[in-house]
């Protein structure tokens, strides 16, 4: 692909960041932020058309709930190969890629999306919405390396929020028809996003860049892959971002099934939960910068715990207001999450790399070299959690026709996510950056 490259790129350098490099970088972030926010739209698409799914679709719950875990599942295995085409193509050649492949599953769906198909269909075309979710890994890598250290956690929240919140909009599209129109229009949701794509892929082409420096590193991809604090990350990832998507994914389908609300009802409630975890993300990479990842980290994990117990106790009792109350306590505290989870992968290895003795310039340049290939690979298996999640809705419906067994397995989950975080990162001294090694003082 042809398309315009900056040949040097110096973010930690104050002097080149002040004159020129933070203008390019904020640009690049916020037409970044729009293909990404398109492409977690058409991830969770699923999400949306299992509501517009009545009888006449022959299609019980546990069948919804496969559909849904199938997009899950592809979301997650993509952002592996996602994240090494940044290097390979370019950012901006591959944001143009990726924008337009989308027009595939949304086009499938259009031409699909009506009784009498068969479920074998309905779950392959969610398979391939699953490529939306590949957007993520790809947008995060391109953007880590625009970016200085103590900018990323704003600049990565920011842009993994802005990301997020194409789940709870296109959840608001398919509430506006279903309230309008009812629920047997759901080719209109698709109508939407068709022209939506084709702004996405234009305006990469117009104002994104592609850089030069970043290059695929086998060698950091590796070296990644047994760093153990890449599978560490991942698991707290699970926990946050998991969390995050797992239950976007499945919320509208916990109301209808377990509390009996009708299409509209559940959609009219769908949309707030990952509205304000999404926005909240880049509150949590602002926390993390000011006050450390691991801490916000921990007390976010805690939090989780204590709202997922009030999840279970309102499963229990039936009570609709209480289980809105938790779920969406679980929702804001995944979004805080998140932000910090993801400041804290760069921090890491910058850390590390000055404890073996390289300079400040020499471990932002490792720093950036090992995060940028861990983050995919982080990427990956945290959205792994969503597939968990949904499973376990789709296994704890079936044996006992509530949520009450599945909540109780993540609560569990919750508390290993707080012991690793407290065991590995604040109960002996972790390798994290002070704020005067990342070049700003303490406040």
């Amino acid at each position: 692909m042809a398309g315009r490259w900056i040949e040097t790129w110096e973010p930690e350098d104050a002097t080149f960041w002040r004159e020129k490099g933070e203008r390019v970088a904020r640009r690049n972030l916020w037409f970044s932020v729009l293909s990404e926010h398109i492409g977690f739209s058409i991830w969770t698409l699923w999400s949306v058309m299992v509501l517009f799914m009545g009888p006449e679709y022959g299609i019980d719950p546990a069948g919804k709930f496969f559909l849904i875990s199938t997009a899950t599942l592809v979301g997650a295995l993509v952002r592996v190969p996602y994240t090494f085409a940044v290097a390979r193509f370019g950012g901006r050649n591959w944001t143009i890629f990726s924008a337009v492949s989308l027009l595939v599953p949304t086009l499938a769906a259009f031409w699909v999306m009506e009784p009498g198909t068969s479920y074998a269909t309905f779950v392959a075309v969610a398979a391939l919405t699953g490529i939306g979710g590949g957007n993520f890994a790809s947008s995060m890598t391109n953007i880590n390396a625009f970016f200085p250290l103590r900018k990323k956690g704003w600049a990565l929240g920011l842009n993994a929020g802005g990301g997020n919140i194409g789940v709870p909009v296109v959840q608001l599209v398919g509430l506006l028809v279903i309230g309008t129109l009812g629920a047997s229009h759901p080719r209109i949701v698709l109508g939407v996003y068709i022209p939506l794509i084709v702004l996405a892929a234009v305006c990469a082409a117009l104002y994104m860049d592609n850089l030069r420096p970043v290059k695929n590193d086998t060698g950091a991809a590796l070296e990644a892959v047994r760093d153990s604090h890449t599978w560490i990350m991942a698991a707290l990832y699970i926990g946050t971002f998991g969390s995050f998507i797992g239950y976007s994914f499945a919320f509208g389908l916990v109301l209808q099934t377990q509390f009996g609300r009708t299409p509209l009802q559940a959609a009219s409630l769908t949309f707030i939960g990952p509205l304000l975890g999404s926005l909240i993300r880049p509150v949590g990479g602002r926390l993390a910068d000011r006050y450390g990842g691991a801490r916000i980290t921990l007390a976010t994990f805690a939090a989780m715990a204590a709202a997922t117990g009030v999840v279970i106790h309102a499963s229990g009792n039936a009570s609709l207001p209480v289980f809105l109350t938790g779920f969406t306590a679980l929702f804001v505290l995944t979004g805080l999450g998140n932000g910090s989870t993801y400041k804290m992968i760069p921090g890491i290895f910058h850390a590390k790399a000055l404890a073996r003795g390289l300079d400040a310039e020499a471990a932002a340049a490792h720093g950036r070299r090992l995060s940028g290939a861990a983050m995919g690979l982080i990427g990956a298996v945290g959205a792994l959690g969503g597939l968990a999640i949904n499973l376990a809705f789709r296994q704890s419906f079936q044996a006992t026709g509530t949520g009450t067994a599945a909540f109780w397995s993540f609560l569990a989950f919750y508390g290993v996510c707080f012991t690793l975080t407290w065991a590995v990162y604040l109960r002996r001294p972790a390798p994290v950056p002070t704020r005067a090694q990342l070049g700003y003082a303490e406040v």
